[in-house]
Order: C-alpha cells, then sequence, then structure tokens
C-alpha cells in the first residue's frame, strides 16, 4: 500500500527534527516535508501533496488556527493538531482539524518515544482515512422539540472519538433544559475534558461539567468523562442516578471507554435510556450499544455521509446495535422523538 505522505510544522527546530525522525521510523509513512510557519507550510503543501499534516497551534507570522481557517477551505486537508494544553485545540477542530494530540516535554525523550509511537502515529493514520471538507456540523431543527413525558429515571448516553468534539457539541446544542440527563465519553487526552466541558457549557443552553465520582445526573446537565485513566460509570444511589470515575485498564484501548459507560447504562438504566453512538475510529461502543438495546434502550447511530471517521457506528450498526440510523442533523430530532415513546 502507498505510504501515507506527512508534512510536519512546528517553529521549534529541535521539535520537528524529532518528529520527523520519529514518524519517519514507521514503515507506513513518509515524511514529504517541514515548515516552520503558515507561509512556509502553504508552499510545502503545494509542492509536496501530503495526505496529512501535523500543525502546532502557536506558530509564527499567523497562529495554527488562523492558518487552518484560511487553508481548508481552499484547499481541504486531513490535520492533526499538536498542541500544549490549551482549549485553542477545540477552534482548530472547529477550522476544520480532524484530530489532536497534547504536546509532550522535548527534554523527556522517553515520554516523546511514547508519544510519537502510541498517539501520533495512530493519530495519523486515523486522519489520513477521514472524510473533510463536505463535513457538516450545524444542526438545523425544524421545530422546537419538547420532552413531553416527565420520568425522572430517563437518561441518554453518548460515545464518540475522532470528530466526536464537534459532533457532540452539534447534537448538544440542540437540547432545551427539560432533556434528561446526559452522560458522555469522547476520547480525549487528560486535562482537555474540563476545557471541552467548559465549552459546551458557555455554548449550549444546558450546563455542562466534567465528571466526577458523586455526580448527579440531572435534566438539563452534561457529565462528559474526564480523560486519562479513570472509566465513567452509571450507579443508582437512593433511587438517583450518579456516575462513578474509577482507575481501570484500558478498555478496547480507551480509558475511559464508551462500551464501559454503555454497559453501565443498560444494567442500571434499561429500558429508561437512549443511546447515541457517533463519528470515530474502531469499534469501541458498539457491544455496549447492542448491551443498551437489548435492555430495552432506544439507539441511535451517526450515518456515514455525515462521519467524519464511520467507524464505531458502522461496527455498531453492523452488529444490530443501532436501531435508528441518522443524519448528524437528524440526531436531536430523534432523540426527543424516542424520548417522548417512553412510558
Amino acid at each position: 500500500m502507498r505510504k501515507i505522505r506527512v508534512l510536519v510544522v512546528d517553529d521549534s527546530r529541535l521539535f520537528r527534527s524529532l518528529l520527523v525522525q520519529g514518524l519517519s521510523s514507521d514503515p507506513a509513512i513518509e515524511v514529504v516535508g517541514e515548515a516552520q510557519d503558515p507561509f512556509e507550510a502553504r508552499d510545502k503543501i503545494i509542492e509536496c501533496k501530503p495526505d496529512v499534516m501535523t500543525l502546532d497551534v502557536e506558530l509564527p507570522r499567523m497562529n495554527g488556527i488562523e492558518f487552518l481557517r484560511k487553508l481548508m477551505p481552499q484547499y481541504p486537508l486531513r490535520v492533526v493538531v499538536i498542541s500544549a494544553l490549551s482549549d485553542k485545540v477545540f477552534d482548530a477542530m472547529h477550522a476544520g482539524a480532524v484530530d489532536f494530540v497534547a504536546k509532550p516535554a522535548v527534554s523527556n525523550r522517553v515520554q516523546l518515544e511514547e508519544f510519537i509511537k502510541n498517539e501520533l502515529l495512530v493519530k495519523i493514520k486515523i486522519a489520513s482515512t477521514a472524510k473533510i471538507g463536505n463535513i457538516k456540523t450545524k444542526v438545523s431543527m425544524q421545530t422546537e422539540h419538547r420532552l413531553n413525558v416527565k420520568d425522572n429515571d430517563l437518561i441518554v448516553a453518548i460515545g464518540a472519538s475522532t470528530g466526536g468534539t464537534e459532533a457532540i457539541l452539534a447534537v448538544v446544542k440542540e437540547y432545551g433544559p427539560d432533556i434528561p440527563g446526559i452522560v458522555v465519553v469522547q476520547h480525549m487526552p487528560p486535562g482537555f475534558t474540563s476545557m471541552y466541558a467548559k465549552r459546551v457549557n458557555d455554548l449550549c443552553r444546558i450546563r455542562a461539567k466534567e465528571a466526577e465520582t458523586g455526580d448527579r445526573v440531572m435534566p438539563g446537565q452534561i457529565l462528559i468523562a474526564p480523560g486519562g485513566d479513570r472509566h465513567m460509570q452509571l450507579v443508582k444511589v437512593n433511587g438517583c442516578y450518579q456516575v462513578e470515575c474509577k482507575k481501570g485498564p484500558k478498555v478496547n484501548g480507551h480509558c475511559p471507554s464508551v462500551d464501559v459507560l454503555f454497559d453501565s447504562v443498560a444494567k442500571v438504566a434499561g429500558n429508561k435510556a437512549v443511546g447515541i453512538i457517533l463519528t470515530g475510529m474502531g469499534g469501541d461502543g458498539a457491544k455496549g450499544l447492542l448491551a443498551m438495546r437489548r435492555a430495552g434502550a432506544r439507539t441511535i447511530g451517526q450515518d456515514e455521509s455525515t462521519c467524519v471517521v464511520y467507524g464505531m457506528p458502522k461496527v455498531a450498526y453492523d452488529i444490530g446495535a443501532v436501531e435508528h440510523q441518522e443524519k448528524l442533523s437528524d440526531i436531536p430530532g430523534r432523540t426527543y422523538a424516542l424520548l417522548n415513546r417512553m412510558r
């Protein structure tokens, strides 16, 4: 198979050199160029025609986000952002980047090698398969949907990976304060989930926070699993839904895992739940969504045409876990329709 052609963009000569060296060691990767700023990167894109570009956010002459905003409408390209711990990565995702990774310290060579091998190479290979340029994440509901049932035991569970930060936001922005409590697993590096929760909270009509053990699942609120080494599960304490965030090994290569969350929702909420699986690579969440459906929950999967990566929803659909396959724009309305049929 043809190697994945990669352009490395970073203002640090040392970091660029280390990335080029590390990426070139993988037989599936060919580093076709490097650049220190967006203007040099623009010329390299035209000259080298990369499949994927790695992009630092903080760059001289023009920051990475502004570069993306100018680049993507004219020259759609699969981009993996490399960033220090900053909420700017979500602006980059909104501007069209496929995914992001947390920038490691150059001084720690062991950490850097692990970062390249276990994170960046994986993200680049996933990004090389991603759909770009024509994915519309804006949702436009034709009517204002309302919840017509009053049942405090209803719950919505959402799982996503690559492309999910924008997909989740597009869906939950359309939910009103009457929506049952929402629990979310989005594959994300540690530290970024709290910033993502704040972003969702600021842009939506419902509240959002990074989940902590003991948090109650309440109507009009989203609990987002913290990135790192803890899985989030649903429990019921004194008749009320709560979440537990406990350390555990990776499941399907991820911690937190969508499967772990969905399995717990199947056991605790049964037929009082709606499960939603969105864009992402791999199969995390598919078996858990199937467990939810077998427990009587209603389930929704994002369709191929609107996914950045049609991986997780496809696996779920193929094994019979998805009851309704919908375009991203139709998921909010479908959620309300299913909730309103619950008794």
